[in-house]
């Protein structure tokens, strides 16, 4: 789901004397395309700054392997061998290059608290309202003993102590919190073992707090994204948060799918790009359903929504049935993060797996009006650096143009 971050002065390209030209060196004409390079991707050793996150092994390896810093999100992990299995398998197909781990995590401990204890919370006009929606579209139960195949409980701080006590055993290079900064004792933990560690913010008072709590790279994560968002678009957010944190780097997030974005997140004063919805529609992605796949190629920029109807905050999600049943007003409303994750784990899981299309849906940004046909994660780098090199040119005509006046 998801969902989710020192080194150079981050806003150095932001000087009021620096042309495009300085921003972007001119590239040479010989048919080779220039590296999306800067300081952060040299300390991380990846040829280009593109942080990839994804849900799904595969994915995040060959963005790792096609010159990018790939980023496995960790949610759906709720066993710690499941994690180790796919750590194992991404440590085998990364030839050694770096990647990193996404978890979610509360900036507040929370113990004692169980998911149990949570569950009991919920009202029971909440549960009645999820069977007669289901009901009402001819969604079929699960078998007897059948468990839900898509659970919230990665959402719960214990299951996410749990992953770090795996992760810390592979080499990972980057640990992200989808939720903020991470506790203390986690930010310290991850920097001895040498990893860095990033925070998605939505605001620049988000992103001076992850400051001030020690984090290494914020990313700056616009309304356009997909997943948990804030309200502030990202060509607004990102010199905001630039600014906000010098001189920490900062990640540009939201809206992201092409070269020329990327570019401009640069320009901006961004050390690099975080891009997720992009891969959902890869080769390489396993959604585990052809009708959700279907569902966004077709999709235009306007098809999605930020609703609380999947856990319990704002998510940019494909707009369905689903989420206009939950932001119905005549509907009992959503519950707070985790009780609404917890609430509809097994009705998702439920509509994924009988793909009821009406309901059927995820969380993806606005970027998925590009995505139109399924492709390899390769051939999407081809298409960022190609597109990145037409932005550098186009701001050297423009620098030479200026210069000449």
């Amino acid at each position: 789901m998801q969902a989710v971050d020192g080194v150079n002065h981050a806003g150095e390209s932001q000087k009021s004397d620096a042309s495009s030209e300085n921003l972007f060196p001119r590239p040479p004409h010989c048919g080779i395309l220039p590296p999306m390079e800067t300081e952060l991707s040299k300390k991380l050793g990846v040829e280009h700054a593109i942080f990839g996150f994804t849900p799904f092994p595969a994915v995040a390896a060959a963005i790792t392997r096609a010159g990018g810093f790939g980023v496995l999100g960790a949610v759906r992990y709720t066993a710690p061998d499941e994690l180790a299995r796919d750590l194992d398998w991404m440590t085998k197909h990364t030839g050694g290059k770096p990647y990193g781990l996404d978890v979610v995590m509360p900036a507040k401990k929370v113990e004692g608290v169980t998911e149990a204890d949570v569950e009991a919370m919920i009202p029971d006009g909440h549960r009645t309202y999820v069977e007669e929606t289901l009901a009402k579209h001819g969604v079929p139960e699960l078998a007897q003993g059948e468990a839900s195949g898509w659970r919230i409980t990665g959402w719960m701080e214990e299951v996410a102590r749990n992953q770090l006590d795996v992760a810390f055993d592979y080499p990972i290079k980057l640990l992200a919190n989808a939720l903020g900064s991470p506790p203390a004792d986690v930010i310290t933990r991850a920097h001895d073992h040498g990893v860095l560690v990033a925070a998605l913010a939505g605001s620049a008072r988000h992103a001076r707090h992850h400051a001030e709590a020690g984090i290494d790279v914020v990313v700056a994560q616009g309304y356009e994204a997909g997943g948990h968002t804030g309200e502030i678009a990202s060509m607004v957010l990102v010199p905001e948060v630039v600014d906000a944190v010098h001189p920490l780097p900062v990640l540009a997030a939201g809206g992201i799918g092409s070269g020329e974005q990327v570019a401009a997140g640069l320009a901006l004063g961004a050390q690099g790009a975080w891009l997720g919805s992009i891969w959902l529609t890869t080769e390489e992605a396993d959604l585990h359903s052809r009708a959700l796949t279907a569902k966004l190629l077709a999709a235009g920029s306007g098809d999605t929504v930020r609703s609380r109807a999947l856990t319990g905050k704002p998510a940019r999600q494909l707009r369905t049935e689903w989420t206009d049943a939950w932001d119905d007003p005549s509907g009992p409303g959503t519950l707070p993060m985790p009780l609404q994750g917890l609430l509809v784990a097994e009705a998702v899981s439920r509509i994924q797996k009988y793909e009821v299309a009406p309901l059927l849906g995820t969380p993806v940004g606005q970027i998925v009006g590009r995505m139109t046909s399924e492709r390899s994660v390769q051939a999407i780098f081809d298409d960022l650096t190609r597109g990145f090199e037409r932005a550098v040119e186009r701001l050297g005509r423009i620098a030479g143009r200026s210069d000449r006046s």
